[in-house]
């Protein structure tokens, strides 16, 4: 809901009030204001004008010379592109020295040879959205529709001094859908009362049920029509107060009688219709449920199918409109309308809500019957408005209002003690506070003894039970001034539960190493998953019984799909140095009809294109390569301090390029996979070479971490010895590693391979692994003779184990 500050005013005082203060208020009593924002989007220097003169530019078929009058000794000449503009036409004329949105500013410049000094604006380059402007004015400039002061400041006269704020409402607060229940809002923060518009008329001699009956079929859905006859209307574009004020609430300007439903429409929160009387098809009006296969084309110029469970306005004979939808075009307002009939209803808006949902078609006037409107308030709609379109079209309004009238408008009843109150919100509000609060709400109330009965207005539809009444007692007493206590039960200390740690510490970990979080949906296709799976048509994965689109129709399986959307989604933008990573759950299931819940497994999955460093300074890159991978995921098991054999071991699974992936043992469990994506699978998302991993990490963390032991720094030095081996190039450097520490027993304490070699000196297929061996004693010194002992037995056992050989 977007309310204009200066439209605000007209029902409440709040003068020594700034727009943001009141955005405060309201925001600390429980109405949200997103924002506040300036209808003056920068425009300074801006005057009206009156075109003397409007001739063709001698140089430029599309430009016009135009001496402009704007209050000064002389008139100016200015140059205009606009079609429109034309002679005797009051402007709006940004002069020399003027700024407009964006911080353009206007200086005297020479087109096509001839001078212009200022510009003549459209109200689109005052800031104005396109959406807003009338059509009429959507290309080419803004001229005033009613004479106007040359040199005036044309800022006041287009409302460019108003604030609006941006109400973010929860779906209980309707009665702030309008500016007068926006003002009871703030009348009731501030103790203040609100001043209602006047509906009090003259009335034309005849009577309105002359010229037409109402008859309601379907008083459920509709317990109360009332019709207003308005003879001999002018149709016409409204007055310029008229225009700015809906543009400022978001509403685009159609005719003067449109506006005005519209107006209040905003204004009471209760919707309106206003057929054409003359194209209406008859007298009578009967409000009853479509048939089934029922056509009607509605102000949108869609022809819609109706069935019985919408409720629709005919003339006895066919539909000519959706109730609390939508118009019909055959009977709606045009420029050669005479008389109006104006309709002011009340509508069930269960049945509103389903007509709208179901069409596609929703709009202001169906989310109000929605949340629900003040019953109270529909028959002074349907008067003010009819007194707005005699006084501003120039209408008659008829005698009477036919009505069909069943509509409930007694206040609900409340009652709760202040017992209760105190007790929900742990307060000691005495009673005259509370009377003061149920006063300043305008709720009537009686006292018996500590018991409220309340009398709820009609307004407020979201008053139903006691917590309602305690929300609007803390709402007006201030949530700052409750006090903070602790509650009085047992309680236990929170905190984290090992899953939710582990979690944390793998995030920490990741975005540290300089991978971002990516959240995906669980939904995904069969297509996108089979290009990891062994059997694409396999029962485990779960199908969505009524998916909204194909892209979403089973549950994943692997996160891995969702993650190379993302990359190629960076990609297609230029950002080709992505890392990202997943916490998720995926889907399995062993039947072929879900009978019961799927198994959930949560996975953790990462994917890495382009650099993983770059240092512009030095000039060092630094690719993203298995190896890179692998020590995060190394790096990760570190963390979560996963205790046992830890191997990666090299395989080749679908979707993975071979010889560049690996699945990761843990104990001798499969916990995951890493490695290069296949080339066809990286094509198939238009993506660089690219490295993923997944991991099972409900596995992970319900596996038994290391204990955390300290030991003292040792006293004694270490010695060091480095060894070249020559192998068969099929054994692995992890089978190397472990003969080594078998061998080396207590004494040997780091073992770290730090080259490999293969060409040139050695036989084929052999291969040369060079590791540094660290040995260390904490109790004494080594010596020469110890270590050699325990370095000969590691050379003897690779060359009983391996067959290696020293290099030499």
């Amino acid at each position: 809901m977007l309310v204009s500050y200066q439209w605000l005013k007209k029902y409440i005082d709040i003068d020594d009030l700034t727009a943001e203060e009141v955005a405060e208020k309201l925001t600390r009593s429980g109405v949200e204001v997103d924002l506040v924002h300036s209808m003056n989007k920068g425009v300074k220097n801006i005057v009206v004008g009156k075109v003397l003169e409007c001739e063709k530019h001698p140089e430029a078929d599309k430009l016009n010379l135009c001496q402009v009058d704007i209050g000064e000794d002389e008139s100016v000449q200015i140059v205009c592109g606009a079609a429109n503009v034309a002679k005797d036409q009051h402007v709006v004329v940004a002069k020399v020295g003027a700024r407009l949105p964006g911080g353009m500013k206007i200086k005297r410049a020479k087109l096509r040879g001839q001078t212009s000094e200022g510009m003549i604006c459209s109200l689109q380059e005052l800031g104005y959205e396109g959406k807003l402007v009338s059509k009429e004015y959507t290309e080419g400039i803004f001229p005033f529709p009613t004479e106007m002061t040359p040199g005036e400041d044309a800022m006041e006269a287009l409302n460019l001094g108003d604030q609006v704020l941006e109400l973010d409402l929860t779906p209980n607060r309707a009665d702030c859908l309008s500016m007068i229940g926006t003002a009871y809002e703030v009348g009731a923060i501030l103790g203040r009362d609100v001043k209602l518009p006047e509906t009090t008329m003259e009335r034309g001699q005849e009577n309105a049920s002359d010229y037409v009956s109402v008859k309601v079929d379907a008083n459920e859905d509709n317990p109360y029509y009332g019709a207003i006859m308005i003879k001999d209307v002018t149709i016409a574009p409204s007055p310029l107060w008229l225009q700015t004020t809906l543009m400022a609430a978001g509403v685009r300007p159609i005719n003067n009688v449109v506006d005005i439903t519209n107006y209040v429409l905003l204004e009471y929160g209760q919707p309106l219709h206003a057929f054409d009387y003359d194209r209406f098809g008859s007298e009578e009006v009967l409000v009853r449920r479509a048939k089934d296969g029922e056509k009607i084309t509605t102000l949108d110029d869609v022809e819609r199918t109706l069935t019985a469970d919408y409720l629709v306005i005919t003339n006895g004979k066919e539909p000519v409109a959706l109730a609390g939808v939508m118009g019909g075009a055959n009977s709606e307002v045009q420029s050669d309308t005479k008389n109006i009939l104006l309709e002011a209803a009340y509508f069930k808006g269960t049945t509103i809500r389903k007509a709208s949902r179901e069409l596609g078609l929703r709009s202001d006037a169906s989310a109000r019957f929605e949340k629900g409107v003040d019953p109270s308030r529909v028959r002074a709609a349907g008067e003010r408005a009819a007194k707005m379109i005699a006084e501003i079209a120039g209408g008659t309004v008829l005698s009477g209002i036919v009505e069909f009238n069943e509509l409930d408008v007694t206040p609900k009843e409340v009652t709760i003690t202040l017992g209760k109150i105190n007790g929900v919100l742990g307060t000691s509000i005495d009673t005259d506070t509370v009377k003061e609060i149920l006063s300043k709400l305008q709720f009537t109330f009686e006292l018996e003894g500590e018991m409220f009965r309340i009398f709820v207005p009609t307004r407020r539809q979201d008053i139903q039970i006691e917590a309602d009444i305690v929300e609007e007692v803390a709402r007006l007493y201030g949530y700052d001034n409750i006090p903070t206590t602790l509650p009085n039960t047992a309680t236990t200390p929170g905190g984290l539960t090992e899953v939710q740690a582990k979690k944390r510490k793998a995030r920490r970990f990741l975005e540290h190493a300089g991978v971002n979080e990516a959240v995906s949906y669980s939904l995904t296709t069969g297509e996108k998953e089979s290009h990891f799976h062994e059997d694409a048509d396999s029962l485990s994965r779960v199908k969505v019984a009524l998916p909204m689109s194909e892209e979403r129709s089973t549950l994943r399986t692997t996160l891995l799909p969702h993650l190379l959307d993302a990359l190629s989604h960076n990609k297609n933008r230029s950002n080709l140095n992505v890392s990202l990573y997943e916490i998720g759950s995926v889907f399995h299931t062993e039947e072929e009809t879900i009978t019961k819940q799927p198994m959930e497994t949560a996975m953790l999955s990462g994917a890495f294109m382009g650099l993983c460093y770059e240092h512009s300074w030095q000039g060092e890159k630094k690719a993203v390569d298995f190896f890179v991978v692998k020590g995060i995921v190394e790096g990760l098991l570190k963390e979560l301090k996963m205790e046992g054999d830890v191997q990666f071991v090299q395989s080749e699974p679908k979707g993975f390029h071979p010889g560049r992936a690996a699945k990761l043992l843990v104990n001798g469990k499969e916990m995951g996979v890493l490695g290069q994506i296949h080339p066809s699978v990286a094509k198939e998302w238009s993506l660089p070479e690219t490295y993923v991993f997944e991991l099972n990490f409900h596995a992970l963390v319900e596996g038994k971490g290391k204990e955390i032991r300290y030991s003292p720094i040792p006293r004694y030095p270490a010695m060091d010895r480095d060894i070249a081996l020559v192998l068969d190039e099929t054994v692995k450097a992890s089978e190397v590693e472990k003969v080594i520490v078998e061998f080396g027993g207590d004494l040997l304490k780091n073992v770290a391979l730090f080259d490999l070699y293969q060409g040139e000196h050695l036989e084929a297929g052999k291969k040369s692994l060079a590791f540094s061996l660290r040995y260390q004693d904490p109790e004494k010194t080594l010596t020469e003779e110890e270590v050699t002992k325990v370095h000969e037995s590691v050379l003897a056992g690779l060359e009983e184990r391996l067959g290696a050989t020293l290099r030499s």
